[in-house]
């Protein structure tokens, strides 16, 4: 089992980290650990994002840290020169998957339909982003797709929060889920990282108490 597979066993939740400043991704980042969540993923969403990834990834702290939002496969080079350990796309880009297959590292690639899902495993992946999740059939959706693709795991993204975390991961075919409502964009401006940690926590024990249903 890699450590990515390991980690993710145990607490099954990615946090999404957007910022602007490395400082602020670095101190968000040491916020979500601190809660039990050590695998990140860092959100090209803004001018800075590779900078704050390439900050995260120089930590000396036991982390597994990896980057979302990539488009193309020149960004999938360019998160990989940064330090990524895995990649994850909002949709299904062949060019994105080959980079990150040629460098042997996780990828993560978005899917909603059926036909995507059966693309990603032409291209040989068992582990897709269900993305975004709410819009996209949430439970229900996820539900039928695991019936009918046993061999596949999926990462609901965009619409789980702590309300819903439980239900997710109590599917079969979830093997994690992301968001980014561990990371609230008006607490971390606060500088409140006390409200990261909590969440952290709190998403930690929602997927420890499934595990012991």
């Amino acid at each position: 089992m890699t450590d990515l597979q390991s980690r993710l066993a145990n607490a099954p939740v990615v946090p999404l980290v957007q910022a602007d400043d490395p400082e602020v991704a670095i101190a968000t980042t040491r916020a979500l650990a601190e809660g039990g969540l050590t695998v990140i993923e860092v959100v090209l969403r803004t001018p800075a994002a590779l900078e704050c990834l390439a900050a995260i990834c120089a930590l000396d702290d036991d982390l597994v840290v990896g980057a979302g939002t990539v488009l193309s496969a020149a960004q999938a080079s360019e998160v990989l020169e940064r330090g990524a350990q895995f990649v994850v796309s909002p949709g299904l880009d062949d060019a994105v998957v080959g980079v990150a297959q040629y460098n042997d590292v996780p990828v993560f690639p978005g899917v909603m339909t059926p036909s995507e899902v059966m693309k990603a495993r032409s291209l040989g992946l068992n582990t897709v982003k269900f993305f975004p999740a709410s819009i996209a059939g949430g439970i229900p959706a996820l539900k039928a797709l695991g019936s009918v693709f046993g061999d596949l795991k999926f990462m609901p993204t965009g619409g789980v929060s702590a309300a819903n975390l439980g239900e997710f991961l109590a599917l079969d075919s979830v093997l994690a889920c992301g968001g980014s409502w561990l990371t609230p964009k008006t607490d971390i401006a606060a500088g409140n990282y006390d409200e990261v940690t909590r969440l952290a926590r709190e998403a930690v024990a929602i997927a420890a108490a499934r595990g012991e249903r």
